[in-house]
């Protein structure tokens, strides 16, 4: 016992000492201790009297990247890009209402529109002082963040486009019932859409089209789900299914300020995507012809299993683009 403990004091005071040395070491070379990541913060704002949640990261006078999620998530979704990309920019990456940590008040009470949201991360991006920034716009994000470059064309510095719609083209199959819902608003085309926020539903958003499946955490479907359950949530993603068509109305104008104002684009997407597909990722081109497109051999969220590929190709282009303004 006396030899074994003798052993593990001088195991302490090697790592002790080494440690020092190291230090000592660093310090007298100029350098500091290497940085492990930068830290994300979790952080609540109120807008409009509404508690927003938000993710952010990366030096305060960096250049601003919004991060703006899509169905049925929140910025959980970018928990894995937003230290990749933080060690350069302010990452800002807030959650709608009804979604993540943000308040749900109640759909009788509040209007669940993507023109609100909208409003809502104009609110919060004041609050910050974020007067430009680049939007990643995937899925609801698309609406969001296209409604948000029409109220200030000025602000946006760079787009990045994954699997998020503009164009006809881009709504397929998967949006036959919704688009009968829109044409017609009865309660019996409205409960069909109930199977859209059932389990199996929300493992397929992040399933589906996925070579390797041991890269994707079951933990993703499992959040998401448990939000969705909440009591009220599905009322409140009703209404958004319901409220989508007023985003189609306005893809004229989405296209209109591409061709006015040619913000830098990258467009990274899964390819095999069934709910936002590939058709929808090729027409950007017609208005921004020198968008730079990558289709990656995944589904619906291409973070989860392609963000070795994509991050780089994120920060590569912001480190391009942003360097030009």
């Amino acid at each position: 016992m006396k030899s074994l403990a003798l052993k593990l004091l001088l195991s302490t005071v090697f790592v002790v000492v080494t440690t020092q040395l190291w230090c000592m070491t660093a310090h007298a070379e100029g350098s500091a201790p290497r940085q492990l990541g930068s830290t994300t913060h979790y952080r609540t704002a109120k807008v409009d009297g509404v508690e927003i949640f938000y993710r952010e990261a990366g030096p305060a006078d960096g250049p601003v990247v919004l991060l703006l999620h899509g169905f049925p998530t929140s910025s959980h979704m970018f928990r894995n890009l937003i230290p990749a990309l933080a060690d350069r920019y302010h990452v800002i990456a807030p959650d709608y209402p009804g979604y993540g940590q943000s308040a749900m008040p109640d759909h009788t009470q509040f209007s669940y529109t993507f023109a609100h949201y909208a409003t809502l991360v104009d609110g919060l991006l004041g609050q910050l002082g974020a007067s430009s920034y680049a939007m990643y716009v995937m899925d609801y994000g698309a609406p969001v963040g296209f409604r948000l470059a029409l109220k200030h064309p000025d602000r946006v510095s760079a787009m990045i486009v994954q699997n998020g719609n503009a164009y006809d083209e881009g709504l397929r199959a998967f949006w036959d019932l919704i688009k009968a819902y829109w044409a017609e608003d009865t309660p019996p085309r409205r409960d069909a859409l109930n199977v859209l926020m059932q389990p199996a539903t929300t493992k397929f958003q992040y399933t589906d089209g996925v070579q390797d499946l041991s890269r994707i955490d079951p933990d993703n479907w499992v959040h998401d789900q448990a939000l969705l359950d909440r009591p009220g949530n599905l009322d409140i993603q009703l209404d958004l299914f319901r409220d989508y068509g007023t985003n189609v109305t306005l893809y004229p104008d989405f296209q209109a300020f591409f061709r006015a104002r040619h913000p830098p684009t990258l467009i990274v997407w899964g390819a095999n995507d069934k709910i936002f597909p590939a058709e929808g990722a090729y027409p950007f081109k017609r208005d921004l012809p020198d968008a730079e497109l990558h289709l990656l051999d995944t589904g619906h969220f291409a973070l989860e299993d392609k963000l070795d590929v994509m991050a780089p190709l994120i920060h590569e282009f912001l480190d391009r683009k942003l360097a030009q303004h």
